[in-house]
């Protein structure tokens, strides 16, 4: 009997249902039944004995999201000691392609919305949305060298990287800086805790880990700092064999369930009964920055890390696989998707045209893409055949 692979944990399937969450969001906000779906996600549920009082959409940006930054945490860490970005010479390439998909999609934005209250969302079109890029990459790159992949993976990892910390940075306000300790101490324990399980085993201490993580998080939700900062620090400190078991039982979820739920809810918006003309700067900032300055960024800096690499040094990727890259480096969505609701918080019509910039200009990269990567994937199929 032939045992199927969870497609959960490939790369197509995620990236598909991701879209397809995105979709029917967009599709029920513009539907009859939007009122009914509002009250819902505009709902409150409060946590007994605690200050913790959000509303269903809070819950799913500020909790269900936490544990995907959780995942991603452990991934970064495991890329960073011990996968492609563990020495220099192979995160110098990554690390200035990405310096330069965060730089021109942020010049790219002010230039078209930086005057006025739009100014605010220039990090929205500096993120990389792995799971999807990958996607793309997967279903239209056979043949391509796997040189491909894992630049694209470095390169999302490190935009991950200062995703995370325009998050932690820029959007914390009026900081408890009590509740934040609290935190702080919550995660030091959690890495004593999972040390301690490393070493024994004991499913009790495991249990243990699960309460004080939520612990850390409640007070990192109470302190003013983004909650899923949480997630993050819990990802990086967890000892490596129980971060991987932990990553592998958690990457289904994410996959399956917390991803689309974020994806549906984050594009539950309405479209503008208004000419194009007349949308908001942000709307057009972010659909020009994500497809245009990420390709321009990246190909640009990645270019020019080629010439000052060191002498003998293959390079980590040619002009036209660079482009490839730029391209899906394009495709924002989940991190973009938060940055939106976090920059334009509380303006209902110009958080909702930022949203939908994200899902049009990712909408074009996703496309460009395909186009693009597919051409690349046959020039070298092409080779192989000509080599064979």
């Amino acid at each position: 009997m032939r045992i199927t692979a969870n497609p959960l944990r490939g790369q197509q399937f995620p990236a598909a249902l991701l879209l397809a969450a995105a979709a029917l969001g967009l599709l029920f906000a513009n539907l009859p039944a939007h009122d009914g779906i509002a009250v819902v996600l505009d709902g409150h549920i409060a946590i007994p004995g605690t200050a913790l009082d959000l509303s269903v959409h809070e819950w799913v940006a500020d909790g269900l999201l936490a544990i995907f930054f959780l995942v991603v945490a452990i991934e970064l860490r495991h890329e960073l000691t011990h996968g492609e970005l563990n020495s220099l010479s192979k995160a110098v390439q990554p690390a200035i392609a990405a310096g330069g998909g965060v730089i021109v999609p942020i010049l790219i934005y002010l230039l078209v919305a930086g005057g006025g209250a739009t100014h605010v969302g220039w990090p929205i079109p500096t993120a990389t949305d792995i799971a999807f890029a990958l996607g793309v990459l997967a279903m239209f790159g056979k043949g391509l060298p796997s040189a491909v992949r894992v630049f694209l993976l470095a390169l999302a990892i490190l935009d991950d990287i200062i995703g995370i910390v325009f998050i932690a940075v820029l959007f914390a306000h009026n900081v408890d800086w009590l509740m934040f300790g609290l935190s702080v101490a919550a995660v030091v324990a959690f890495w004593a805790l999972s040390h301690w399980l490393h070493a024994t085993g004991h499913p009790g201490i495991a249990v243990a880990m699960g309460v004080v993580g939520l612990i850390a998080w409640g007070c990192m939700a109470l302190s003013g700092i983004h909650a899923t900062i949480a997630g993050v620090l819990l990802g990086l400190v967890m000892a490596p064999v129980p971060a991987e078991r932990v990553r592998h039982a958690l990457e289904p979820t994410v996959n399956g369930l917390i991803l689309p739920v974020f994806a549906f809810v984050a594009a539950f918006v309405v479209i503008p009964q208004v000419s194009p003309l007349q949308l908001s700067p942000a709307f057009w900032g972010i659909l020009i920055a994500l497809p245009v300055g990420k390709v321009i960024g990246i190909t640009l800096f990645g270019w020019l890390s080629l010439q000052i690499r060191p002498r003998g040094t293959a390079p980590a990727l040619v002009l036209p696989d660079l482009i490839a890259a730029g391209v899906l480096g394009g495709i924002g969505f989940t991190v973009s998707l938060l940055l939106a609701n976090l920059a334009f918080a509380g303006e209902g019509p110009l958080r909702d045209e930022a949203i939908l910039g994200v899902l049009g200009g990712s909408l074009i990269a996703l496309v460009l893409s395909g186009a693009f990567v597919s051409m690349r994937a046959r020039h070298y199929r092409t080779l192989a055949k000509s080599a064979a």
